[in-house]
């Protein structure tokens, strides 16, 4: 059986790390999409549906029958409280569905498994995986994409921004990091040159040594 390689996908909002993942599943590796289970952690007829119904009452419950992601986001966004409460009912099963599926993986000897998780560092996962890739822009361009491609007011866009760890915390955490600071094709050849180093002998690199007075907290 081939050694099945497990690289942590991150990125802050609007950091194009979506993009990056189908990017990467065109060349043929395993991705695992956090959000995606995460739906399925809260699909009607689960238990953790009915677990966040008790925690938050039946006005997150859309008109037919799933959860309302948006009446619910809003519910828990500004209240820290609230955010752990649906944290601890919704992350322990994504963690099992993950599991689940990067065991599948491995027994079909899948070379490169993916898993894209957007809030790796926030919730503490990063040690869970082999190795990291960072898909990073600068922030005032990912706040223009959020105002542009979402239809969000500055205000919501920032405070989206402002909820993950700032990307300078995060850079000098992981072995790759991908900018997308520029066109689609830029993007894609900026993939394409990170390709062989992803599936290649010398894998993962050594993670960078922080620079004096650098940010180390956990």
């Amino acid at each position: 059986m081939r050694t099945t390689r497990h690289l942590a996908l991150t990125g802050n909002i609007a950091s194009g790390k979506s993009t990056v993942a189908d990017l990467l599943a065109a060349h043929g590796a395993t991705i695992i999409d956090a959000d995606q289970l995460a739906r399925e952690a809260v699909a009607p007829g689960t238990d953790g549906f009915e677990a966040v119904v008790e925690q938050f009452g039946p006005s997150v419950v859309s008109n037919d029958g799933v959860l309302d992601r948006a009446a619910l986001r809003a519910r828990v966004f500004s209240d820290p409280v609230a955010r752990e409460a649906l944290n601890a009912i919704v992350h322990p099963r994504v963690r099992r569905l993950r599991d689940d599926a990067v065991a599948a993986a491995r027994e079909r000897g899948d070379p490169l498994v993916i898993s894209d998780i957007p809030l790796l560092f926030e919730v503490g996962l990063e040690h869970a995986f082999d190795a990291i890739l960072l898909v990073d822009a600068p922030e005032a361009i990912r706040k223009a994409r959020l105002i542009r491609d979402r239809g969000l007011s500055p205000a919501v866009a920032q405070s989206m921004i402002d909820a993950q760890w700032p990307t300078t915390r995060k850079r000098g955490r992981v072995h790759w990091i991908i900018d997308n600071d520029g066109t689609p094709e830029t993007l894609r050849a900026r993939v394409e040159a990170l390709w062989p180093a992803l599936t290649g002998p010398d894998w993962p690199p050594p993670l960078p040594q922080p620079a004096s007075g650098a940010d180390t907290s956990p």
